[in-house]
């Protein structure tokens, strides 16, 4: 079982017409909608809003074979992001979250025995208190042997004081057992340039002691691993008309917690063995899977009739 914790939202995505459409979506929930639709156990961990976006939510994850039993549900309404689409379908947010349900999540205390398995990221990682029941919940699942899988997925301008949230980042790393990043938020993250080099994000990457491999997404330039044996594997992107990109790392992130499911590899030992063939395996699912995502508007992952496994 893999449990996804973190915020539900709504993106209001520009549409041809110059209107703003409602979109289901938020960075954790677009993972457990992408993993459960490519048929892996998953579970969702976070509060809910009892309106109207927030029963659509829930509806959603049923349908993608998501389960929701660790979901609660509260009279806040839902948090909404604004997106602004560039030419090339990358997109930007502006957030509206003051006193909004997802910020308000509790600690459920120990999960399930049978949960293998724990993704993170986002919004639910900085916007306080939740931010801090999450990160109890990271280190206990992490503590008693579970696969924790992180993507800071960062949203600068929700951000205060950069300093503290990279030093608190930092600390999360020791109880991380696989990293997913953009090279985007890895240059943020290590403070860099916004145009340094591929290779010094990579060997700031190495020194993140902690994951057993870092995955990091280089947009168009396709997907890369830092393996446990320091060795880089990159994959090509998939050629594919972009529509937009929203959802399109998150997909990443669902894919690869499914695929690791699919081929018995969800474990933070069994991520250090994979070699350089397994590696190339599940950057390419991965990427075929985000492909799609960005084939549609809006964060729409794949099921697994789409793609087939490999």
């Amino acid at each position: 079982m893999i449990v996804v914790a973190g915020e539900a939202l709504v993106d209001l995505v520009p549409t041809p017409g110059g209107d703003l459409s409602p979109r289901l979506g938020g960075g954790p929930y677009n993972v457990a909608v992408a993993a459960g639709r490519l048929e892996a156990p998953v579970g969702f961990l976070s509060r809910v809003s009892a309106d109207l976006f927030g029963d659509r939510l829930v509806e959603r994850l049923h349908a993608s074979g998501v389960r929701t039993d660790l979901v609660r549900r509260g009279p806040e309404p839902t948090t909404l992001a604004v997106v602004g689409l560039a030419d090339d379908g990358s997109a930007r947010y502006s957030f509206y979250v003051e006193g909004t349900a997802d910020r308000l999540v509790t600690d459920p205390g120990p999960l399930p025995d049978d949960v293998r398995a724990v993704s993170f990221g986002t919004l639910s990682l900085v916007l306080e208190p939740g931010a801090s029941a999450y990160e109890r919940v990271l280190r206990r699942e992490a503590g008693r042997g579970a696969l924790t899988v992180l993507d800071p997925n960062i949203r600068a301008g929700l951000i205060d004081d950069p300093a503290a949230y990279r030093a608190r980042y930092a600390s999360w790393l020791p109880d991380v057992g696989l990293l997913k990043v953009s090279v985007e938020d890895a240059r943020w993250l290590a403070d860099l340039p916004a145009d340094a080099p591929e290779d010094d994000v990579l060997e700031v990457a190495r020194g993140w002691r902690g994951p057993a491999a870092v995955v990091l997404t280089r947009g168009g330039d396709g997907l890369a691993a830092l393996t446990a044996a320091g060795d880089v594997i990159r994959v090509p992107p998939t050629p594919v008309d972009v529509v937009d990109t929203i959802g399109a790392g998150d997909t990443v992130q669902g894919a690869l917690l499914a695929w690791l499911h699919h081929h018995d590899a969800l474990s933070t030992e069994a991520v250090r063995g994979l070699d350089g063939e397994r590696w190339r395996a599940a950057l390419a699912f991965a990427g075929a899977a985000a492909a799609i995502t960005c084939s549609r508007a809006g964060a729409e992952p794949p099921f697994r009739a789409e793609l087939g496994m490999t």
